[in-house]
């Protein structure tokens, strides 16, 4: 791909082991792209996320203030990164963040930033508690969903006349976290659990046993799926997210994919998170408004997703992209490894909230 130089910023680059960011592998997606030469911005929220200082695909840092402040916080540090550092597109990697981006587009905009992002109604069709509305209309299974704010009704609910559950259940929050409870005492746990950690509501969902199989792909707005790559999941972390995978070819999935794609007119990244039972039906457990954690291994399998997006807001047509089909089989494995900061940019990000590296563009392969 020979790209503009241009210099862009992607958020979500903590690198927990248990719960790592996709921003990250995002970047290594970008960096790693034969002709690429333009500049990557790891945008923080903590001043440990790994992204602010990795010198292989970061080319420097700043902090962010933390979704919950709103949009008008946001915008405001924003204009104090773009008065110091233009930035051509911002790829923002966090479910919780995307709001606040969403408003912020028209404005963006006029500064010169581009993103490829769904729009609030999208972004809102499949959230968690909307998903059975949005499956019904697709014609994919999903398991039952309700809304809760109490935890009484855990003790209550396997006694309803009507549409009794059944232990064990699927405890989550609006935006993360998700707990498999066997028992009212347990899932109560859970539930204060994430409402303090997240905040209300929170969900229960009906549990499926089963494979779970994901999918990221690429939506224009116009109801095409762009370069779907599919996996398996192989090993887990202790958050449920993959550890290890594996790419796999599987129809069934990719029709799911069409037919969610096509109802909601997707715009920008996305992942599907399915399980197949016992029957060998597919179950939608969640729609990721962004691209996985395990992102780079489209690169790996030469499709290189966050490649692609970069060359559609370049002006590449769809047709040209020309994304090779993954090979089945393909696997991956992460690993943690440590990361060796000067103490000079730990305390820039501390006291500046950035680590101020030089600005010279990288040079293409």
């Amino acid at each position: 791909m020979n790209s503009l130089p241009w210099t862009i910023a992607v958020t979500g680059i903590n690198a927990k082991p248990e719960n790592p960011g996709p921003g990250l592998a995002v970047a290594r997606c970008l960096s790693e792209t034969p002709g690429f030469a333009g500049r990557i911005l790891g945008l923080g929220y903590e001043t440990l996320d790994a992204g602010l200082y990795h010198p292989d695909d970061c080319d420097g840092g700043y902090l962010l203030p933390y979704p919950a402040a709103g949009s008008e916080a946001l915008m405001e540090r924003l204009d104090e990164i773009l008065d110091e550092q233009p930035i051509d597109l911002i790829i923002p990697s966090l479910d919780s963040e995307l709001p606040n981006f969403i408003a912020l587009q028209g404005r963006l905009a006029q500064r010169g930033v581009r993103m490829l992002l769904p729009s609030r109604a999208q972004l809102r069709s499949r959230d968690k508690d909307r998903l059975p509305a949005l499956c019904e209309q697709a014609g994919v299974a999903t398991p039952r969903v309700r809304t809760i704010s109490d935890a009484g009704f855990f003790e209550r609910c396997t006694l309803e006349e009507e549409g009794a559950w059944v232990y064990p259940l699927v405890v989550k929050g609006v935006f993360y976290d998700a707990y498999v409870v066997h028992n009212p005492a347990e899932a109560a746990y859970r539930f204060h659990h994430i409402a303090k950690t997240w905040g209300y509501p929170v969900l229960v969902q009906a549990f499926v046993a089963g494979e779970e199989i994901n999918l990221t792909a690429l939506g224009d707005g116009t109801g095409a799926l762009i370069g779907p790559v599919m996996m398996r999941k192989q090993a887990l972390t202790d958050k449920g997210k993959a550890w290890a995978g594996v790419v796999i070819d599987d129809q069934t999935l990719l029709l799911a994919a069409q037919q969610l794609m096509q109802t909601l007119k997707w715009r920008g990244p996305l992942e599907l998170e399915m399980l197949r039972d016992a029957d060998g039906t597919l179950h939608l457990i969640e729609i990721n408004p962004r691209f996985p954690a395990w992102i780079y291994l489209s690169h790996g399998v030469g499709r290189n997703l966050p490649a692609a997006l970069l060359a559609l807001m370049q002006g590449t047509a769809v047709a040209d992209l020309a994304l090779a089909a993954p090979q089945p089989g393909v696997s991956f494995i992460r690993h943690a490894r440590e990361l060796i900061v000067p103490m000079a940019d730990i305390v820039n990000v501390t006291l500046y909230g950035t680590t101020h590296r030089p600005s010279s563009p990288r040079v293409a392969p």
